[in-house]
């Protein structure tokens, strides 16, 4: 006996393929779509097909856009001479959100993982060599995750950007603000002392 109606089950099925969304969740959800005001579902299912169609990515930074260059690339505030390369567009918001960063982004689209096929090739890499080799550009920030495979993409970055930018630099690595140390690992705690700065 099947517990849904097989379009129920196929709505289920296709939330559960969301990442962070389990079975419960994807129920929960299916069955509040079921009963959602008339238009709502319609709503939610018309926007998906419109983001499908119109956002594409950046032609400058490779940032997610609906005009190129993106509103960043455009903005004549930002300062050129400070590139920050991050792994996916949604690193962006991160640091926009901080309101800390002025510069402007490159995004690579992944990182090197040998172990899943992923070189060189499969990333902007050969798109941000053009953007360094225009000489406007002072800095290069990378900003790959702290795991294995965001440290080996920054090693080899740096290896390609050192003969050709002034200054390639690596993002801080340490504790969370209002992490414990008896918590921390010991990579953590490491990366915090090399990354330690004067107060």
């Amino acid at each position: 006996m099947h517990l849904y109606p097989s379009s129920l089950a196929a709505l289920i099925e296709a939330l559960r393929k969301l990442p962070g969304i389990g079975p419960k969740t994807a129920q929960r959800l299916a069955l509040y779509l079921l009963h959602a005001p008339e238009g709502e579902a319609e709503g939610l299912a018309q926007a998906i097909l419109d983001a499908r169609k119109k956002i594409f990515f950046c032609s400058v930074c490779g940032n997610l856009t609906d005009a190129d260059p993106c509103e960043l690339c455009r903005d004549e505030k930002r300062d050129r001479s400070l590139l920050c390369v991050v792994e996916w567009p949604r690193d962006i918001i991160a640091f926009e959100r901080t309101g800390e960063f002025s510069g402007v982004y490159h995004v690579l689209h992944g990182v090197l993982s040998p172990m899943d096929g992923i070189g060189p090739d499969d990333l902007k890499i050969a798109d941000l060599l053009k953007r360094a080799t225009k000489g406007d550009i002072k800095e290069v920030i990378l900003a790959t995750n702290p795991n294995v495979e965001g440290e080996a993409t920054a090693l080899y970055l740096a290896q390609l950007l050192k003969p050709i930018v002034p200054r390639v630099t690596r993002i801080a690595h340490g504790l969370p603000v209002g992490g414990d140390l008896e918590f921390a690992d010991t990579a953590t705690l490491s990366r915090s002392l090399l990354g330690r700065q004067v107060i």
